[in-house]
């Protein structure tokens, strides 16, 4: 008899919903963000020293959306496609520093200014490793 629980969420001592542990880091990296900043995809991966920017966005995309995702961007500081204006109302509401757009850029959304807003996570909370 196999000891994965019929739902498939592992052994039968274990939640069914229970996160991968490369999600809970990833998602608490999200949470470790102050407001008005962001970090890429990419930059989670080096701070975890684990992964990609591929894998943190697929933890994003299937896991993200109790943490403060729009914190978590594209490196060219594209709003997330199909969640721009939920994104641009937190950035707005965080002061998140942002590139007006062109009135020649599709949608005339802005830019978050990644210069200005990217975080590169000084001040890490204490106990990260």
């Amino acid at each position: 008899m196999s000891e994965q629980s019929p739902e498939g969420g592992g052994h039968e001592d274990e939640p069914v919903h229970a996160l991968p542990e490369y999600a809970e880091r990833v998602l608490d990296v999200a949470e470790l963000i102050p407001p008005g900043r962001v970090m890429t995809y990419g930059d989670v991966a080096e701070w975890l020293e684990q992964g990609g920017p591929r894998q943190v966005g697929r933890v994003m995309a299937l896991y993200g959306g109790a943490a403060p995702w729009w914190r978590v961007v594209r490196a060219d500081g594209v709003l997330l496609p199909g969640h721009e204006q939920r994104a641009l109302g937190h950035y707005r509401a965080e002061g998140t520093p942002l590139k007006e757009a062109s009135r020649a850029a599709e949608g005339h959304l802005p830019r978050i200014d990644m210069r200005r807003a990217r975080w590169d996570g000084g001040d890490r909370a204490e106990g990260h490793t």
